[in-house]
């Protein structure tokens, strides 16, 4: 998937402003998400997976609960895209 459309979908992008405050557990952002969004658990978890599996996102274990963080090299790429625009 192209980094746009990752990027192209809200909740995504929502999810990636969360992250931008710091590693936050799932259920954390699952929670902020359905409550704002109104969509069910299984939807939440598949934007993070997608965030995971196209780099945008990490995900690490802690005991029963999964931490999720930024990982920046994907919005670096994207930026250095658009700093040709800027200017």
């Amino acid at each position: 998937m192209h980094a746009f459309d990752v990027l192209g979908d809200p909740v995504r992008r929502r999810i990636l402003e969360l992250l931008a405050e710091g590693e936050q557990a799932a259920g954390v952002l699952t929670a902020k998400i359905q409550q704002e969004y109104g969509i069910s658990q299984p939807a939440v978890s598949q934007h993070l997976r997608v965030l995971r599996d196209n780099g945008f996102a990490t995900v690490r274990a802690d005991g029963t609960r999964r931490l999720y963080a930024i990982d920046p090299d994907p919005l670096r790429e994207v930026g250095a895209w658009l700093a040709r625009f800027r200017g």
